[in-house]
């Protein structure tokens, strides 16, 4: 579904990327694993293609398409779509109307009510206001069911974990599942072991490179024995890999 051929990003004369080359086949899972600032939410943008984030060399491939030059809407409209570590705010809506588009989506209630309840949120929740009321992890609890109703061809998960409170990684395995069972091809960043496990495959990153892809054990195997012990300097602080 997505390829990544010679992907470099270059900033103030830094690179950034450094020639990544990867294949996401469709309706699997994926994770990048890594630890922090080596590259993964970087990346994340120019799959998404943020205005600031393409102009990196390499190409993006998506279904056998060149999608360099496209959007982030554009590539939207593909089916692409990205969880943001830090979820936006839609004040002024009700969480009904942004899970459904603003009126422009029609799902029964009985759906939407579903789908809430695999975020672990209530009925209640419907008629609330997307806004500074919500902590942020419910707001990422909205974002999720949001991606769960839309139904996309690829998402990208920055940091699933990242801001939801008390949000247990079953029930993050729950999400996963269920947007695999939808169609979904997925991507999941994370510096967590425990969420990588989550993936059918897996890319370990750092400083800008993949260093192993494989299968998630082994993966992980490299990654405890190689990166635990690494003095890198975007290794994360003591004790943050098993938070």
């Amino acid at each position: 579904m997505l390829e990544l051929k010679d992907v470099h990003l270059k900033r103030n004369g830094k690179e950034i990327l450094k020639g990544l080359n990867a294949k996401f086949d469709d309706g699997r899972i994926y994770a990048i694993l890594g630890n922090n600032g080596v590259g993964k939410s970087t990346l994340a943008y120019i799959i998404m293609g943020l205005e600031s984030y393409r102009d990196h060399s390499g190409d993006l491939l998506f279904n056998g398409q060149r999608i360099n030059h496209l959007n982030v809407t554009e590539r939207a409209r593909l089916g692409i779509t990205l969880v943001w570590q830090e979820p936006a705010r839609f004040d002024g809506l009700t969480i009904k109307e942004y899970l459904t588009l603003g009126g422009r989506k029609k799902f029964e209630d009985v759906e939407l009510l579903e789908t809430l309840g695999i975020v672990g949120l209530s009925s209640e929740y419907l008629n609330r206001t997307v806004d500074n009321s919500l902590s942020g992890g419910e707001r990422k609890r909205v974002e999720l069911a949001s991606i769960l109703l839309l139904k996309p061809r690829l998402v990208v998960l920055d940091e699933p974990d990242s801001g939801i409170d008390i949000m247990s990684t079953q029930m993050i395995r729950k999400i996963l599942k269920k947007l695999k069972s939808k169609g979904s091809t997925l991507i999941v960043i994370t510096h967590r072991e425990e969420i990588a496990k989550m993936s059918d495959e897996a890319y370990l990153m750092c400083d800008g490179k993949f260093l192993e892809y494989g299968g998630v054990d082994g993966v992980i195997s490299f990654y405890r024995s190689r990166c635990d012990s690494c003095n890198h300097v975007n290794r994360p602080e003591e004790g943050e890999l098993n938070d």
